[in-house]
């Protein structure tokens, strides 16, 4: 298969990577679906390795995520497409550093970190906005997993 501007392969290693191994492709809520999928990936970090595995982890997903969303949408043409969701495993991962193997906790940052995600506060959608590029794909999401780290530990002071 050739790559185009508007499209290319889907086993492309950035269309896999950049669409967190195709979940981005979902007809509905890609983010979300995406988010979903980090989970597992950021409980075995976890488990085997404790919040320093999880912090590689993040800092891994995402240089590779930007070079990864940088290829992508040099490829198809496309500035922030929907389907790329790599950016939702970084930010995803943020709040786990302090959900630990509590179920709630768990559950709590996902619904914390989704609704930083689309609602996009200060300087959240600032930076979705100011910065662009492949950096400014993933920079908002880590801003939104630090707003969900920020506030699930507020709520564990609570719970």
């Amino acid at each position: 298969m050739t790559n185009t501007k508007s499209s290319m392969s889907r086993l492309h290693p950035a269309h896999i990577l950049a669409t967190w191994f195709w979940t981005g492709l979902s007809p509905k809520a890609p983010g979300t679906i995406g988010s979903l999928a980090a989970l597992p990936f950021g409980f075995a970090l976890m488990y085997y390795g404790g919040q320093f595995y999880l912090m590689i982890g993040i800092v891994a997903v995402f240089v590779i995520g930007t070079v990864a969303t940088h290829i992508y949408c040099t490829q198809t043409g496309r500035t922030d497409p929907g389907e790329v969701v790599i950016d939702e495993v970084a930010g995803q991962w943020i709040p786990l550093l302090v959900a630990g193997f509590n179920p709630l906790y768990y559950a709590i940052a996902f619904a914390l970190f989704r609704l930083f995600d689309i609602w996009k506060p200060w300087p959240i959608g600032w930076l979705d906005q100011r910065v662009k590029g492949a950096f400014g794909v993933m920079v908002d999401d880590i801003a939104a997993g630090l707003a969900a780290m920020g506030g699930l530990i507020l709520l564990q002071k609570v719970i």
